[in-house]
């Protein structure tokens, strides 16, 4: 697909033009919003609406990347939900999990990953993952924002503030307090980390 003539095609209205770049683009959409939001009906709720919006809004794309552009659009819409979005309190440890996993789609959950690990590495990785997970789901929005692009989907600081639209020095910031708090979380609940890590923890 030559990218800049479907935008361009895109832009004159062409309908099927604009499929192609969603179809290009709905998987890291996806993905990034089920980070986010934590929830496969609420990831899926996000991108049609950044959908939606990006076709409306299509010809105001100038000189900028159709994926980072998508992405704004997904990432500015899970801010939205995340800050008016009232859940009920998760009552346990597993209803908490349970929304940081999909057991239809398990590597999303997989914030740690190493494909030469055993099968009890593998394990004590995705309850660590899942425990990471919940920790994420108790960051601010703009920091989980931050913190999902940057250690959960790789993307460098200047892509992140590129998606997101805020200055370089804003995302560093938002990143190592993210993280820090992410730290302090995870170190307040050592009974909750995989028995290996708790062993490897007390040992340091």
């Amino acid at each position: 697909m030559n990218e800049t003539e479907t935008i361009a095609r895109a832009q004159q209205g062409d309908l099927p033009a604009f499929n192609r770049l969603v179809m290009a683009y709905q998987g890291i959409a996806y993905t990034v919003a089920y980070r986010i939001m934590g929830d496969a009906e609420d990831a899926a709720d996000v991108c049609q609406e950044a959908f939606l919006s990006a076709f409306k809004h299509i010809r105001t794309l100038r000189g900028a990347e159709f994926k980072s552009w998508l992405l704004r659009i997904v990432t500015n819409a899970c801010y939205d939900r995340l800050r008016y979005q009232r859940r009920r309190p998760a009552s346990s440890l597993e209803e908490m999990a349970a929304a940081g996993g999909d057991e239809e789609n398990p590597d999303h959950s997989l914030w740690l990953a190493d494909s030469s690990a055993g099968p009890e590495e593998i394990a004590m990785s995705s309850e660590l993952a899942d425990l990471i997970q919940i920790g994420v789901a108790s960051l601010p929005p703009d920091q989980r924002i931050i913190a999902v692009l940057s250690d959960a989907q790789g993307f460098s600081y200047q892509e992140i503030a590129d998606i997101t639209g805020v200055p370089l020095g804003t995302v560093k910031s938002r990143l190592s307090r993210a993280r820090a708090r992410l730290r302090e979380y995870l170190i307040a609940r050592p009974e909750l980390l995989p028995t290996g890590y708790r062993l490897r923890n007390a040992e340091q």
